[in-house]
């Protein structure tokens, strides 16, 4: 099978690898992208730069840290599907509408597809789709006040709750660290549970925006489920049990992978 991609496309599955493997081999990866074990080494020399992998003899191991990566880095992991989620989401927010924004990349990407838009009103603790948003001058832009997080380039704490709650937006776009096999969502810190839920109570619809690599994530503070959400946004099939779990419930799904079709036959 010919799985020649991009560096970047490349990069995000070696990253979406590791997150089920402690050890990938510089040989075995070069064969499963068929391509030389030079290019394989600059590809993991960046994700190591990054914080995603760990050098090992031989290869590349996980990285040491419980923690999430950067902002920065996780803007590249899987770009594609996160660019193809924003665009199908944002088919579906009218001029004029509200929308509260949660922290993370996917989000951003939303708000960037949101930029021909004419009226929004923003809400938002996510720092880059403040910045993003004020390019577009129709739009209305409330941001939370405090300290500043700078690896999520966001701001989370004791305000968000008051923040979120002063308003009653139409739509909720928020993301995830992780989904359990059992439905809950999981994040890495309280905090970040914290503004999540916040948003879910103060809006008319909740939009929930994740990739495929967020299944099985082994982010550990667990807020809520995901059969609470209204609709969930992905670029893939959801995993059996999880459309097991939604089937029985109010929440929709919407594939996003039309977008990355496009994407590939217009490349």
């Amino acid at each position: 099978m010919n799985l020649l991609v991009k560096p970047e496309s490349r990069g995000a599955a070696i990253a979406a690898m590791l997150r089920e493997r402690d050890f990938l081999s510089v040989e075995e990866l070069a064969g499963r992208f068929e391509v030389t074990t030079q290019t394989i080494r600059r590809d993991i020399n960046g994700l190591c730069e990054q914080g995603i992998a760990r050098r090992l003899h031989g290869g590349i191991g996980r990285p040491t840290g419980r923690g999430n990566v950067a902002f920065q880095e996780r803007r590249v992991l899987n770009r594609a599907a996160k660019m193809a989620i924003g665009r199908t989401l944002a088919a579906r927010i009218p001029d004029g509408a509200s929308v509260s924004f949660g922290i993370g990349t996917t989000p951003q990407m939303v708000a960037e597809a949101l930029m021909d838009h004419q009226g929004l009103k923003i809400v938002t603790n996510n720092l880059p789709i403040a910045l993003t948003a004020a390019q577009n001058p129709t739009f209305e832009i409330a941001i939370v006040g405090g300290l500043v997080r700078n690896s999520d380039l966001d701001v989370c704490g004791s305000a968000i709750e008051g923040f979120f709650g002063a308003y009653k937006v139409d739509f909720a776009v928020f993301g995830v660290g992780g989904v359990d096999e059992d439905g809950s969502l999981l994040d890495f810190t309280h905090e970040e549970v914290q503004a999540r839920q916040a948003m879910r109570a103060n809006c008319r619809r909740s939009f929930l925006v994740l990739d495929a690599t967020k299944f099985g994530r082994p982010a550990h503070v667990h807020g809520g489920r995901i059969d609470q959400v209204d609709t969930v946004f992905c670029e893939t099939t959801l995993p059996q049990a999880i459309r097991d779990l939604i089937a029985g419930s109010r929440t929709s799904f919407v594939s996003c992978s039309d977008e990355i079709a496009g994407d590939a036959s217009s490349g």
